[in-house]
């Protein structure tokens, strides 16, 4: 998301409305009020905020130096509000900084908010959102299924032990053991499951017997398969589990986990043993299929296993607004009701940090990432790969250390994992890569355009992979002198202008180039002839001693 001189000048010559808010902020900014500025703008269709830009007409760019560290400030702002908002830095041909905030619009159906305050703009403030606004917001999405009551449920149709294990686990998520003693009823009613007296869906999906699930909603169903081989025909192993979530949701993961394999690797006196299944991976894609499923549909859920795989396919596409590109930086909720009954005991977070745990997980034991291949209009299928690629790269972050890692954003793991595998970094992760570098998990080599960047040096040794280090950052620089001193003995007395040469290596940038030839020349194997725009490099034939 870069913006060119072009359109800084005309977002300047705007009038400051709905979509643009300028700040003059020349020596800083406070952070706190920034993530209430991204919510309102976010609330009211998104927007930019400019810094360094003053916010009276005729407007001028006196330059900014507030969020020094864009990577670090566009990570607060996910951290605080679970949204990616980009974070933008350019310097104008004058040389004055500017920062340029990119707010996303929320998704129908959706607001934002910061610390519980849904936020607007009312001329130079920010306000809180009315209830009539936030009503209209959370009806643009149509009607939550799972807060509509049951016609004919009853208490009577809820396992008590089901509710008695959310009880615990909300009264351990609130810290407020005081909930402990309240009655299901009463449980049921401080979490909006029980509503003027009469049981809602979400209450079904969560607390429902057996007998209460197949007479109200059957759909509300997930079917484990295991199968042996890719063939089809019937599944090794298959079990139909129709009951509340909360008696299931055990019994499913200890079924996988008995086909769990262990993945063994041993370097000298180091020994690995990697799941193939992840707990918190296949709890945190389990619980996504049920908070986020289409009820109205009457298929079922189903969590298909095999020896390296599984894969968890729900009913209904993707809730409006949300892709596969986007779903780890954006969230809508298709069941509300339910959505907020597994935040409030903590087993998901309605911030929708599942997708992120499950990216993470597969990161840091070096599996393939999580894949929505083959979703559709109808369908979400989520596939969790298990083979581990690279065994020495979990080496490589357990030597970050926990603490360490704890720090990192999903959008770090996804930057070293680019690194891990030698890919092109997108756009959007290369602001993590300043962080990276100052904890000492990344580093750069060259400079300007044509810097590249690795994994650290320290942590190849300490996983003894010291080649590996050597073979990526020092054989490449001699490669490249290689490459240009192999061009200039194809060219004998003509020669070849600077120019010339950047193409060989159209990767590094001019300065890059002139350090290599730099090189070449002090070491006798290349010599340069005139000045200015007449000047040419040769090839020095070497003499034999």
């Amino acid at each position: 998301m870069k913006t060119s001189p072009d359109q800084l000048k005309a977002y300047i010559e705007a009038p400051e409305g709905p979509q643009i808010e300028f700040k003059e902020a020349s020596q800083n900014y406070h952070f706190e009020k920034l993530v209430d500025y991204c919510v309102a703008l976010a609330n009211e269709g998104g927007g930019k905020i400019i810094f360094g830009v003053t916010d009276r007409r005729p407007r001028r760019v006196v330059g900014t130096a507030a969020f020094v560290e864009p990577g670090r400030t566009e990570g607060g702002l996910f951290e605080r509000l679970r949204h990616r908002v980009p974070v933008e830095e350019l310097f104008t041909p004058d040389g004055e900084r500017v920062v340029i905030v990119h707010v996303p619009s929320r998704l129908p159906g959706t607001a934002w908010n910061h610390n519980g305050r849904y936020l607007k703009r009312a001329g130079e403030d920010l306000v809180p959102l009315g209830d009539a606004e936030l009503k209209a917001m959370f009806a643009e999405a149509g009607l939550d299924f799972s807060a509509e009551a049951c016609p004919g449920a009853t208490l009577a149709d809820l396992a008590p032990e089901a509710i008695a294990d959310f009880r615990a686990r909300w009264a351990r998520k609130a810290a407020d053991p005081r909930r402990l003693q309240w009655t299901d009823e009463e449980t049921l009613i401080n979490a909006e499951l029980l509503v003027d007296g009469r049981i809602n869906y979400a209450a079904l999906i969560l607390f429902g017997a057996r007998f209460a699930l197949g007479r109200h909603l059957a759909q509300a169903e997930i079917v484990f398969e295991y199968r042996s081989s890719e063939a089809s025909g019937p599944a090794a192993d298959r079990q139909e589990y129709r009951e509340g979530f909360f008696l299931i949701h055990d019994a499913l993961w200890q079924r996988i986990n008995l086909r769990n394999d262990r993945q063994s690797y041993q370097e000298d006196l180091f020994r690995m043993e990697i799941p193939t299944f992840d707990e918190i991976a296949i709890r945190e894609g389990l619980l996504n299929a049920v908070a986020h499923r289409d009820y109205r549909l009457g298929g079922s859920v189903f969590v298909r296993q095999f020896s390296r795989r599984l894969e968890i396919v729900s009913p209904g596409g993707f809730p409006p607004g949300i892709t596969a590109d986007n779903i780890l930086d954006q969230q809508n909720p298709r069941n509300r009701r339910l959505a907020e009954a597994l935040a409030k005991c903590g087993l998901i977070e309605r911030s929708g940090q599942g997708m992120n745990l499950m990216v993470e997980s597969a990161i840091r034991q070096s599996k393939p990432l999580p894949s929505f291949a083959g979703t559709s209009a109808h369908e979400v299928r989520l596939t969790l790969e298990g083979m581990v690629d690279n065994p020495a790269f979990v080496r490589y972050l357990e030597r970050l250390g926990d603490a360490r890692l704890r720090s990192f954003s999903t959008h770090d793991f996804l930057a070293l994992d680019y690194l891990r595998r030698d890919a092109v970094l997108p756009e959007v992760l290369k602001d993590r890569l300043p962080g990276l570098i100052e904890v000492g998990a990344v580093e750069s080599v060259g400079r300007g355009r044509g810097t590249r960047y690795m994994l650290s040096h320290g942590l190849y040794a300490a996983i003894g992979a010291k080649g590996t280090y050597t073979r990526m950052r020092g054989l490449d620089h001699e490669t490249n002198k290689s490459l240009l001193e192999q061009h200039l003995r194809q060219q004998g007395d003509n020669g070849a202008p600077l120019a010339e040469l950047r193409q060989v290596l159209p990767a590094l940038s001019e300065n890059a180039v002139q350090r290599l030839l730099k090189e070449l020349h002090e070491q006798g194997r290349v010599e340069l002839k005139g000045l200015r725009r007449w000047a040419r490099w040769f090839f020095v034939e070497r003499k034999e001693k």
